[in-house]
């Protein structure tokens, strides 16, 4: 029967076109991901006046802003009247060039930025931010520290992923991308989680301390890009997913039609 070739062909392009665009969808998760962790805007904050404010308490803000002895509440403050932004690893305010005298609000601003250490990354949140004697604060500790686990987690499970789809491409068979599949559904769940935690995380400081009137607080690019990685980590996965089953089932019908 000449048909069953023609078939048979067919459905392996449509197999490979399916692996294609998951790879690529996979592709630009990872990238998505990789640039989210490594920037800083997660989240932000625009204030109406912040030279203005920075030259209120001088070269303090910043110094203290900076400082390794710095409390959640210290640098929070300083984000709130300098433009700050945040990232999962690295804080920034935006101050003037020239902080020790007066500064009128067109003066050229610059960045500072300093980095959240590995323990910074697991310290205690205090229910009262900057009051160590409040006590512990369990459900914003653990979610600091999910968002800070949860991103490498989902590019491992990627990562791991396309190795094992590599050596599915060197076997010549499609059944190992069922398991690249199913660890790229477990990487768009942690990335959903990371999304979960922060917004989460936030909502629960900004109670502790709410925003000024002056100052408005927004999720930023870096918050959305991986926002946009989730639903294509499951796209992904779904397309790996199907590829195998589908090719596994049509070659089980294909050899059983051969052998009647």
């Amino acid at each position: 029967c000449p048909r069953v070739p023609t078939q048979g062909a067919m459905m392996d392009n449509r197999f490979a076109t399916a692996l294609v665009i998951a790879c690529v969808l996979s592709l630009i998760s990872t990238i998505y991901m990789a640039a989210s962790i490594g920037t800083d805007f997660w989240y932000e904050y625009h204030t109406l006046s912040p030279a203005e404010n920075v030259s209120e308490a001088g070269r303090s803000i910043w110094e203290e802003f900076v400082s390794k002895d710095a409390d959640e509440k210290t640098y929070t403050d300083a984000l709130f009247r300098c433009n700050g932004t945040v990232g999962l690893w690295r804080r920034c305010i935006t101050v003037p060039k020239n902080s020790h005298w007066y500064s009128p609000p067109e003066t050229d601003m610059t960045t500072n930025c300093i980095s959240f250490s590995l323990s910074d990354q697991f310290v205690e949140k205090y229910i009262e931010p900057g009051n160590h004697n409040s006590g512990t604060d369990l459900n914003r500790t653990y979610l600091w520290r999910l968002q800070f686990l949860l991103p490498f987690v989902s590019i491992g499970l990627m990562c791991f992923g396309a190795l094992i789809g590599l050596c599915a491409c060197a076997c010549r068979s499609l059944y190992p991308a069922i398991a690249t599949g199913v660890l790229h559904f477990l990487a768009g769940l942690c990335t959903l989680g990371l999304v979960g935690c922060y917004v989460a995380g936030i909502e629960l400081l900004h109670r502790k301390l709410p925003l000024p009137e002056d100052v408005r607080g927004e999720f930023g690019w870096s918050f959305c890009l991986a926002c946009v990685s989730a639903p294509l980590q499951f796209m992904a996965a779904a397309l790996f997913i199907w590829a195998a089953r589908t090719n596994r089932k049509e070659f089980t019908l294909l050899k059983a039609y051969r052998v009647a």
